[in-house]
């Protein structure tokens, strides 16, 4: 039986910060010559990224050195920035916060009280503490003290839709389950310092943010009418049919996301968009098949924007037209890439503009990893 995608809630941190400030910001910390200046420039303007939110920002006005203390330049003392202790106290300051403000516009968008949840599955990559966000929040969104917690941690971009497949597997296992998903990650708190290009990359387009999601069985619909397997539900909502996962053969140098001293660090190799050309079209529609459908019958995309050549490369390999994408590409301008809730922004923009499905929903991750899910 689908899962019902019943309800969403978003969240950003306060403060944004335009992309082309940004890039003034981080000069003392990233470039060392003119050259470098005019280079990290380019590559800031060049992410498809407007304005980005981060816990670490202490005002959205113009741009200047007083908008946030966390990250200082560099010096002979403090050469890489704060340590990683330093960056996992913020996460634990702010994380349970972003996500609190989600669920409880989640729990109001679905009209559901949050007694009725059963099992609570939490995502992040970008930060660890115990006890976790996930305590927090039964205090915080007044969840049950009994209700059954799953964490999904350290799976990357991807990581809503190995959320969304755990909440699947709880709700087929009872029907009478329900289950909140929450999202929540803190990207900023891991800029490094230095001229390394992947990681200036990731510099450029990650930020934070949070997302939740209420599901529930159809058969909790009260007189919602029956839909077909490839159908649009009629009432803004996805329904969650299938969900499939590969990992690409000789790519684990490819894609990763290490703890280090001084923060996570991104590894992101330039051969990523051309092995998602390669092989995102014969896996997906081997997929697709094995479901009676063929790419031809789907209607709508949601691809999680690792960057603009990650989005314009799975589009090719699927022989999509621009505008295919175009809510991926708009949700990346207005928040940048917040890694697992993002794809729930996604999903949530286009239940907002009545996007119909048959949808599919991608997102790439360390591995490399491809995951999908099928949603209507």
């Amino acid at each position: 039986m689908p899962s019902w995608l019943r309800g969403f809630g978003l969240a950003l941190p306060e403060h944004s910060i335009a992309q082309a400030d940004a890039a003034e910001l981080v000069r003392n910390f990233n470039a060392d010559t003119e050259d470098q200046t005019r280079v990290l420039r380019e590559l800031y303007r060049r992410t498809g990224v407007r304005r980005r939110h981060s816990v670490v920002l202490e005002s959205s006005g113009e741009s200047d050195a007083a908008r946030q203390s966390t990250y200082m330049p560099r010096s002979a003392e403090r050469p890489l920035g704060p340590t990683t202790s330093e960056r996992m106290r913020s996460y634990e300051q702010h994380a349970g916060l972003l996500a609190t403000t989600a669920v409880q516009r989640a729990f109001a968008d679905a009209k559901i009280d949050a007694a009725e949840i059963t099992h609570l599955v939490t995502v992040s990559c970008s930060g660890f503490h115990a006890p976790g966000f996930d305590i927090e929040l039964l205090q915080t969104a007044g969840l049950s003290p009994s209700v059954a917690r799953t964490h999904v941690g350290f799976m990357g971009c991807h990581g809503a839709l190995n959320g969304l497949r755990v909440a699947a597997a709880f709700l087929k296992a009872d029907p009478q389950t329900n289950v909140l998903l929450c999202c929540v990650e803190l990207c900023s708190l891991h800029h490094q310092y230095g001229w390394a290009p992947d990681r200036i990359i990731s510099n450029a387009l990650f930020a934070d943010g949070a997302a939740a999601v209420v599901l529930t069985n159809d058969s909790a619909r009260r007189g919602s009418p029956d839909h077909s397997a490839t159908g649009h539900s009629g009432d803004g909502g996805w329904r969650l049919l299938a969900s499939g996962s590969v990992v690409l053969p000789d790519t684990l140098d490819d894609m990763g996301w290490r703890i280090r001293d001084h923060g996570f660090q991104m590894t992101l190799s330039a051969r990523v968009p051309d092995l998602i050309k390669q092989h995102l079209r014969p896996w997906l529609s081997e997929w697709l098949g094995a479901r009676g459908l063929t790419l031809d019958d789907i209607r709508s995309w949601a691809f999680h924007p690792g960057g603009p050549r990650i989005l314009t490369a799975a589009g090719e390999a699927l022989g999509l037209q621009r505008e295919q994408w175009a809510v991926s590409e708009s949700v990346l301008a207005d928040f940048g890439n917040m890694s697992s809730p993002t794809i729930l922004f996604i999903l949530d923009r286009m239940r907002q503009e009545a996007v119909t499905g048959p949808c599919v929903a991608l997102a790439f991750g360390p591995g490399l990893t491809i995951e999908a899910a099928l949603l209507a």
